[in-house]
């Protein structure tokens, strides 16, 4: 008996709503409202038979240029998606439409490391013994604390919402938008579900698969595999690949470059003593310069903003720091990746703060220029 194959369709992007979410009447994060405008438009296409499933979403760059955005915001909101169950990633395919119809189906992605999250903070909450009305940490810095992702993290901050335990307000000045209006209950065994959710996740599985990898087959200063290699070599998913290399990011062992740079292997990922120095040639220097920059503009908002205001222009900046406003623009976009910052069009935007970091950056840098001034 053959099996029948699922016809699929690619998505035109004018198939699109004409209505784009508004980024400018809201404090939520770009990515948020991006991923709840793209359910709400799956849903509705869906019940009026516009689309089916396993038709494929139109590329990231294709709705990065209709929504105004940069493809990161968009990787993310379809990320986000996927893990509420509406969305479903395929390689060398895209990304295609779940079947939403069914609610077991469109469910099942609400996956157990987000239910243990929830689980962890619930019990956070009770034992650090937090006040009412009051604000907590950022979704960021939790994810920190439970040494846990930054998407499951947030996805648990947005299913307490729907619990009451949260809700998002922004004020003025604080350093997070999420307060606790609701105090959780736990039973006995939910507090003991909660200790589960350490480091034994598929994640930190991969990521020491990878540092093995790494450390056998890449030497310091190497473009590593791309992430699709990285996929199909422990049969995982490139979001597994991509929440793996952000680790060793972190931990300084890899440095990604954007654009044809890829990433390399900064220092050996089982070396007791850092590598804190890489030589670089003037042209990756050059390429670096925004980083050092990226960092000192944290810095900037550590010490002399709030949650709420607004930085000066990108022109002011560039005066300030002595760069170009190019590597001003390629600072100030990692650090809205990396959720400190937002940009607003029109007569009234620019780039406002939506959260302060917790500590000053000063993280040693991993390559020296061959022009001493560089330093």
């Amino acid at each position: 008996m053959s099996e029948t194959k699922t016809e699929t369709r690619k998505i035109n992007i004018k198939e699109f709503p004409v209505d784009i979410p508004n980024f400018n009447a809201s404090f939520e994060p770009k990515d948020s409202l991006i991923k709840k405008w793209i359910i709400n438009w799956l849903l509705s296409a869906v019940k009026k038979n516009q689309i089916k499933e396993n038709d494929i979403l139109p590329s990231k760059s294709e709705i990065s240029d209709y929504l105004g955005v940069s493809i990161g915001t968009v990787q993310n909101a379809i990320r986000y998606a996927e893990d509420e169950g509406y969305l479903k990633s395929k390689q060398k395919i895209g990304t295609l439409v779940s079947n939403i119809t069914n609610p077991i189906t469109a469910l099942k992605k609400s996956t157990s490391k987000r239910d243990k999250a929830v689980l962890a903070i619930k019990k956070y909450i009770i034992q650090k013994d937090l006040i009412l009305n009051k604000h907590i940490c950022s979704a960021r810095k939790m994810a920190e604390i439970l040494n846990i992702s930054q998407n499951t993290a947030r996805l648990a901050y947005e299913f307490l919402k729907k619990e009451g335990i949260l809700e998002s307000r922004q004020t003025r000045g604080s350093e997070s938008n999420w307060i606790l209006v609701k105090y959780p209950e736990l039973s006995f065994e939910e507090m003991k579900q909660s200790e589960v959710i350490k480091a034994d996740t598929l994640v930190s599985k991969i990521t020491d698969d990878v540092k093995l990898y790494l450390s056998k087959n890449c030497t310091i200063g190497e473009k590593i595999p791309s992430h699709d290699f990285f996929a199909g070599h422990f049969n995982v998913s490139i979001k597994t690949i991509h929440d793996a290399i952000s680790k060793l990011n972190k931990e300084g062992i890899l440095i990604s470059r954007r654009g044809r740079y890829g990433t390399i292997l900064a220092q050996n990922p089982y070396n007791t003593i850092p590598d804190n120095i890489i030589f670089a040639n003037a042209n990756d220097a050059s390429f670096y310069s925004y980083r050092k920059i990226e960092n000192k503009i944290i810095n900037y908002i550590k010490s002399d903003f709030k949650a709420g205001d607004k930085l000066p222009s990108m022109k002011d900046l560039s005066i300030k720091f002595q760069v170009s406003t190019n590597t001003i623009r390629k600072a100030l976009n990692s650090i809205a990746e990396q959720g400190y910052i937002t940009f607003s069009r029109g007569k009234y935007g620019g780039t406002f703060i939506i959260d302060v970091p917790e500590t000053l950056q000063n993280q040693p840098f991993k390559w020296l220029s061959i022009n001493p001034d560089f330093m």
